[in-house]
């Protein structure tokens, strides 16, 4: 079986738990707590698995994957079906760069080692930290609105139809934006998509308060 190492709060996890549910694949989960401790994925068994000490990690035939984009891609190459790409080529580079937008331009600069950094070291304020935080989501949904505008995108979802591995990288970034009380109200198009795909029990059952290591 599948093995992912995660922690419940993790936007890179979430996004990895979304595709994994949405494809129907078993998997069991191990927690790596990112603040306990000094923070679990820090420690030489998990550096064994992820030398950049980042979740998610996942463990398949042997074979231990970081990097949520490469095991979107993985388990895309390797479970094709459900697919999360779409068949179409110019669909499948613009599901390419939704998901690349979010989780390689919004997330990388607001994820927990940025913004501990931004504390620890550079002593930012807590209210510049929300300021630089709410900065570049503003920078990433703004792109993202205005993509599915020029392509003339209503959903329900990032690509119209069908789901798709931008559905799997936006509702994570969300679920963060509201947990760093970022206003979504000019976000029209990807709040409805966050609202649609929610009603979806695979994507529920992904909720980071819905993990057995979520703090209830």
């Amino acid at each position: 079986m599948i093995k992912l190492y995660g922690y419940w709060r993790s936007t890179a996890a979430y996004r990895v738990r979304i595709a994994l549910n949405l494809k129907q694949i078993s998997y069991s989960q191990v927690s790596v707590h990112l603040v306990k401790e000094g923070g679990e994925q820090h420690k030489p068994e998990y550096l064994r698995l992820n030398p950049q000490a980042l979740v998610p990690t996942l463990e398949d035939d042997g074979v231990a994957i970081g990097q949520s984009l490469a095991i979107l891609e993985y388990l895309e190459d390797k479970y094709p079906s459900p697919a999360l790409l779409p068949k179409d080529i110019r669909q499948r580079a613009l599901a390419r760069q939704l998901s690349q937008l979010i989780a390689c331009d919004i997330h990388p600069l607001n994820n927990l080692r940025v913004l501990q950094y931004l504390t620890n070291e550079l002593s930012v304020t807590e209210e510049a930290k929300t300021k630089w935080y709410h900065h570049w989501l503003e920078k990433g949904f703004n792109a993202y609105e205005e993509l599915l505008a020029k392509y003339d995108i209503i959903g329900p979802y990032s690509l119209g139809e069908e789901l798709s591995i931008a559905d799997a990288c936006l509702i994570p970034q969300i679920y963060n934006a509201n947990r760093f009380d970022f206003p979504m109200g000019k976000f029209k198009r990807i709040s409805t998509i966050n609202e649609n795909c929610l009603k979806l029990e695979r994507f529920q059952n992904a909720v980071p308060e819905n993990q057995p290591d979520a703090v209830k």
